[in-house]
């Protein structure tokens, strides 16, 4: 099982930035597909971005241009660099291998981010 911990969230005005961290441990990080995920209260989590193994990446649509994800396998850690932060950006970020956590076999417990207007 890999244990995921998320930090780097926060309380930040909006237009402001913010910059998460995911450290996993296990040496299996490195050949999975990663993604970053938020839950809003009241909302299904749902995927914000991802990154794959070789670096390619993809972004809802409602954060394109705003949010970018990257990794670095060699430290097992992803990131999501969160620029022009909007109220509805208020959520609960997690990462993971995939939207059921089967993969990895856990959530690890989020970062929490809210955006004030």
């Amino acid at each position: 099982q890999v244990q995921l911990v998320e930090s780097g969230g926060g309380l930040v005005q909006a237009g402001g930035s913010l910059r998460l961290s995911c450290a996993a441990s296990g040496s299996i990080f490195s050949i999975n597909a990663m993604g970053w995920y938020r839950q809003a209260p009241g909302k299904q989590r749902e995927l914000v971005a991802a990154i794959t193994s070789g670096g390619s990446t993809n972004y809802a649509d409602s954060v394109k241009g705003r949010f970018t994800i990257s990794r670095d396998n060699a430290k097992n850690t992803v990131y999501l660099q969160m620029n022009s932060l909007k109220p509805e950006d208020t959520a609960v970020y997690y990462c993971n291998a995939d939207p059921s956590g089967e993969i990895f076999g856990s959530w690890g417990q989020g970062t929490q981010v809210t955006v004030s207007s």
